[in-house]
C-alpha cells in the first residue's frame, strides 16, 4: 500500500510498521546489524539519568544489553559524540558526521574573549581534559565549561568521548576531523537527508512531531517540508487518529502487519520520546516522569518519581488504558517497569493510584 497512491492508511498500520522497523516487536540479536540500527534511529543518545560518560543506547530495541557493543564502537571512534537536536548530547556514526554536523550545528558569529581564548588553548596545546585547560588558560572552571559546550555545539571543538572516564580530552575540530567540510550552503542537502532518515524509521510524522525530534526552527521546517514535497521525497496524508503529516512518498505499509499488545518503557532522551515530547508534555505535564509508557504502539503511561543517584522509588505507575484493562494488563505493565525498578534499590509503590500489594498473585486485580 502506498501512500503516494492516496490509499487508506491508518493509525494501527503506521504503528505496527514503526515498531517493526525500530525492532521494538523483534529487538535486535547479538549476532545482527547493530550499526544498521543505530544509523536508523542517530544520533542516538545515553539513556536519561544515567552517569555523565554512559554510552548511548538502543534498548529496549535489543534482545541484548548493547552497552558494551556501543563501548566498543565509540572507543575506536567508530561512533562520535556531538551536540545535535538542539543541542542534546548524542552520538553519530563516524561516517556520518558531516551530515548530522552540517544539520544541527548552531554557528558561532562572533567569538566572545573567553571563546577565543578556550579555541586557541585547544587549537595549539591540546588535546585538554578541563583540568589541563584551566592550567594552560587561566580561566575559571565556570568559565570554561560554558565556552567548550558553546564551541562544541558550534562544531568549533569536539569531545573525545571513548569511555565513561571523567577525564576526557577535548580536541579542534578541524584539526580532528580535517575531512568534515561544515558549511552553512550544506544545510539544505544535509537536513533533507537527515528527515528522509527520521521518516524512515517513524514511518509517518506530524509537523509537531518534526520540530519536536529535531529541533529545528518551524520556519527552517516548513522550508524544508515545502521543498521536499515540491521534489517527490515526501507526501502528505491525514490520518483518522494522528492527524496530518508527511511520509516517504514510496512508503509501503503492509497490511498483514498489525499491533499485538505490548509494553515498552522508554526513556526520556529516547528517539520516540523526543519526537512525542510536545504531546508527553500537554498530557502528563511538567511532573516528575522517570519513563513513558508505550502501550500498544502509543504513548499511553508514564512512571512517576522523583529520581536520585542513590535508591529511589516509583511513587507511581499511570496510564489512560480503559478501566477494566487498566486492572486486567496490570501484572504485564509492572513487570516491564519492574525490571528497571526492583529491589534493593527501588520499589514500585503505586499502580494506577492504588498501593501495590507487597506480593503480587497471577489473580490479583485492583478494585476501580
Amino acid at each position: 500500500m502506498s501512500i503516494e497512491r492516496k490509499m487508506n492508511v491508518s493509525r494501527e498500520m503506521i504503528f505496527a510498521e514503526r515498531l517493526w522497523r525500530q525492532r521494538l516487536t523483534r529487538p535486535l540479536g547479538a549476532d545482527e546489524d547493530y550499526v544498521a540500527l543505530f544509523r536508523l534511529l542517530q544520533p542516538v543518545s545515553p539513556v536519561a539519568d544515567t552517569r555523565p560518560g554512559s554510552p548511548p543506547s538502543l534498548q529496549p530495541r535489543t534482545a541484548f544489553d548493547d552497552r558494551r557493543t556501543a563501548d566498543e564502537l565509540r572507543a575506536r571512534r567508530a561512533i562520535v559524540k556531538g551536540r545535535f537536536l538542539g543541542g542534546n548530547l548524542g552520538y553519530v556514526l563516524a561516517d556520518d558526521l558531516a551530515l548530522y554536523a552540517n544539520v544541527f550545528r548552531k554557528p558561532l558569529d562572533h567569538l566572545s574573549p573567553i571563546h577565543e581564548t578556550v579555541l586557541e588553548t585547544v587549537e595549539f596545546s591540546g588535546p585538554l581534559t578541563p583540568r589541563q585547560l584551566k592550567e594552560e588558560s587561566g580561566l575559571l572552571n565556570k568559565q570554561i565549561m560554558p565556552a567548550l559546550h558553546r564551541l562544541q555545539r558550534a562544531f568549533l571543538v569536539y569531545e573525545d568521548q571513548v569511555d565513561d572516564d571523567w577525564e576526557r580530552g577535548w580536541y579542534h575540530f578541524a584539526s580532528e576531523w580535517p575531512d568534515v567540510a561544515v558549511s552553512g550552503d550544506r544545510f539544505q542537502a544535509a537536513a533533507t537527508e537527515v528527515l528522509l532518515r527520521f521518516l524512515d524509521g517513524h514511518v509517518f510524522a506530524t509537523f509537531e512531531q518534526l520540530k519536536d525530534w529535531s529541533q529545528l526552527s518551524a520556519k527552517s521546517l516548513k522550508t524544508l517540508i515545502g521543498d521536499m514535497e515540491a521534489a517527490g521525497l515526501i507526501q502528505s496524508q491525514k490520518v483518522k487518529g494522528l492527524g496530518e503529516g508527511w511520509a516517504k512518498a514510496d512508503l509501503q505499509l503492509p497490511t498483514a502487519r498489525a499491533v499485538k499488545p505490548s509494553t515498552f518503557m522508554l526513556h526520556r532522551s529516547d528517539y520516540l520520546v523526543r519526537s512525542h515530547q510536545s504531546e508527553l508534555k500537554r498530557r502528563f505535564g511538567d511532573g516528575e516522569v522517570l519513563q513513558y509508557l508505550l502501550i500498544d504502539g502509543r504513548f499511553q503511561g508514564a512512571v512517576l518519581g522523583h529520581w536520585r543517584i542513590g535508591p529511589h522509588d516509583v511513587s507511581d505507575i499511570t496510564t489512560e488504558l480503559p478501566s477494566a484493562e487498566r486492572s486486567r494488563r496490570r501484572d504485564e505493565i509492572v513487570s516491564v517497569v519492574a525490571q528497571k525498578y526492583h529491589p534493593p534499590h527501588h520499589r514500585i509503590l503505586r499502580y494506577a493510584g492504588r498501593d501495590m500489594p507487597k506480593r503480587l498473585q497471577p489473580n490479583d486485580t485492583l478494585s476501580e
